[in-house]
């Protein structure tokens, strides 16, 4: 039985779509909407063959495939850009086209060894919308701000009030949409048994606020997609790697650059607010500090130690103990 491998890259208003069948490949550009996704793949319904279908991950405008997608029997890849730019080695010149047949020569190769996508929950979806939502929101807010130490500059000409005020009534605005949809996230996960209680064991653990539940809920879609604490903690970019070649190179273990950032940042924050409470993770931490360690390398394995803490409580289904033994 011969395969058929589907690349499609992905743009807000097109699909470039290349095929590979029987050794020979064609191409289709077709609009970004579920109609048309349901009409072109609709196709290979009946194909006797099987059917591989990847895509980079594009954020929003990928959410009509997901929708169409679900409604077949395909083998679905959602391929993160940074692994396929890094496999495809020293290239020149790019198009949609080419990056649509780039796509299927990499899932050909690589199929076996990548994870295929799963639809999320409609619970989970919600969440994931509702929180790129809320971040932009602040994003702007935290520009807002910063804005206001510029007009300090506009004084002389007398416009440093008049630019304050309307800088303060957007704030206001934003912080309201901010309230409104942190309030519907609540919304959602009260309304699912399993995610409220997930949060809620979640939000005992020392330093870990609603943020951080609502991203690793998300990330992990509800503790199914991935439920190893040291894959997540290597998304996260808190695991410390070797780098050596030899016996003359070699340097301290250090964090990879390729991680979720946004994720880093708030765990980050959960391991500063954890290490000012009163809890074993302030013990550990005013510990190495006493033994000369650097503090950022400390805070680091804090942030380690609250993934772990994380996924213990989910697949002990508990809360956490005030007095745990620290490893």
């Amino acid at each position: 039985m011969k395969n058929i491998f589907i690349g499609i890259d992905v743009s807000n208003k097109t699909l470039d779509i290349c095929i590979k069948e029987n050794n020979s490949t064609t191409f289709y550009t077709i609009e970004n909407s579920i109609s048309s996704c349901k009409k072109f793949f609709n196709k290979f319904k009946n194909s006797a063959s099987f059917t591989y279908v990847a895509m980079e991950n594009t954020g929003r405008y990928n959410y009509n495939l997901y929708e169409v997608l679900e409604q077949f029997s395909f083998l679905v890849y959602v391929i993160n850009p940074i692994h396929m730019k890094k496999s495809l080695g020293l290239v020149r010149g790019k198009n949609d086209q080419i990056d649509a047949e780039r796509i299927v020569y990499f899932i050909e190769k690589n199929h076996m060894d990548l994870p295929q996508w799963e639809p999320n929950s409609l619970a989970v979806k919600k969440l994931k919308v509702l929180q790129t939502e809320r971040k932009h929101r602040v994003k702007i807010k935290s520009s807002l701000l910063k804005q206001q130490y510029d007009y300090k500059l506009m004084k002389l000409i007398k416009m440093d009030k008049e630019l304050l005020k309307l800088n303060q009534n957007l704030i206001v605005n934003i912080e309201k949409q901010i309230k409104i949809i942190e309030n519907k996230i609540e919304l959602i996960i009260e309304e699912d048994q399993r995610l409220q209680e997930q949060s809620d064991r979640l939000q005992t653990i020392p330093g870990v606020g609603k943020v951080l539940t609502w991203m690793m809920i998300t990330k992990t879609q509800g503790f199914t997609k991935i439920n190893d604490p040291r894959k997540m903690a290597c998304y996260a970019g808190v695991v410390p790697f070797d780098h050596q070649s030899g016996t003359s190179l070699r340097f301290k273990p250090k964090v990879s650059i390729f991680a979720d950032k946004e994720l880093k940042k708030v765990l980050h924050l959960a391991a500063m607010r954890a290490v000012r409470l009163d809890n074993e993770l302030k013990i550990y931490y005013l510990r190495k500090v006493d033994e000369g360690k650097n503090k950022m390398s400390i805070l680091n394995a804090v942030r380690n130690k609250i993934v772990h803490r994380i996924f213990a409580l989910i697949k002990n289904e508990t809360i956490y103990q005030k007095d745990f033994v620290m490893s």
